[in-house]
């Protein structure tokens, strides 16, 4: 069974060869072909010297040439073409996701500093692209981590389309699925400056009660996909700062991002995709 193919933003830069590589190996296991894009900004109304933008153009065919090259080498039975376009890179991009099942993007392309997190197209698109969008940091492209998909789970307010993605994935991976569900003490409790103190066994109900919500929110799901192993995972975190800490033992952190193509980022996918220690897949709920 095939899926929409996956395109992979290049640049030349090291986060976006890891996005290629990452996508390569998603594609291959999804069963379709990987598209990678190459977006030239458009000309400078001073046009440069000929000279300069044929070596400009020549280098970045090059560049598309070399990564198709090498992501066919290691992997020749998988279908790979390589693309160019002009203009506002992240306006391509998202034009190119019309026909495509997920978009891949390095963190930071070649416009970044050393210590930037995100770069303004892979924000952009992370929040307004009209399918799943997957951020690759190069600085963890080569690490070996444990095949565990983590999962970010409002259980008041589950998202379909980030639990099919995750149980999709876990199951494509053979991966066991962490779904993590933070949650904070009442508001009287929560203050530092509280005079209340928080007995144990007041604690201890409450973090029933939000354990039972994730069960219930994930019972559906373990119906649909009984081989995938599940760890219900509830921690008295903020929500970021509980997919943060998760992301330090998985391959793969899911959240979903709400809203429609163009909508702006929210505050705990923003978080994480700013913070976490591996691959970002925001999935949006539409």
């Amino acid at each position: 069974m095939t899926d929409r193919h996956v395109v992979a933003g290049i640049d030349g830069s090291r986060p976006g060869l890891a996005a290629a590589e990452w996508a390569a190996a998603e594609a291959e296991a999804r069963g379709t072909a990987l598209r990678l894009v190459h977006v030239a900004p458009p000309e400078p109304e001073e046009q440069p010297p000929p000279r300069a933008a044929e070596t400009w153009r020549l280098g970045a065919e090059r560049m598309v040439r070399g990564a198709v090259a090498e992501i066919t080498r290691r992997r020749p039975d998988l279908d790979v073409v390589g693309e160019q376009a002009t203009g506002a890179p992240a306006a391509a991009l998202a034009a190119a996701c019309g026909s495509a099942g997920l978009l891949v993007l390095g963190t930071r392309g070649l416009g970044g500093f050393e210590g930037l997190a995100l770069g303004s197209v892979a924000l952009e698109l992370a929040g307004g692209a009209s399918c799943p969008v997957v951020l690759v940091p190069a600085a963890r492209a080569g690490e070996e981590k444990e095949p565990e998909v983590v999962l970010g789970l409002d259980a008041r307010r589950p998202a379909d389309g980030a639990l099919r993605y995750a149980f999709e994935t876990a199951r494509r991976r053979g991966a066991r699925l962490r779904a993590v569900h933070a949650w904070s003490l009442p508001a009287p409790y929560a203050a530092p400056w509280t005079p209340y103190e928080v007995l144990e066994e007041e604690r201890g109900a409450w973090e029933d009660q939000e354990v039972q919500l994730l069960d219930d929110a994930l019972h559906r799901w373990r119906e649909e996909y009984p081989t995938v192993p599940v760890l219900a995972d509830v921690r008295l975190f903020s929500p970021a700062e509980a997919l943060v800490k998760a992301s330090a033992g998985a391959g793969l952190v899911v959240a979903g991002r709400g809203g429609g193509p163009g909508a702006a980022l929210g505050g705990v996918p923003h978080a994480v995709a700013h913070h976490a220690r591996c691959p970002v897949a925001l999935v949006p709920d539409i």
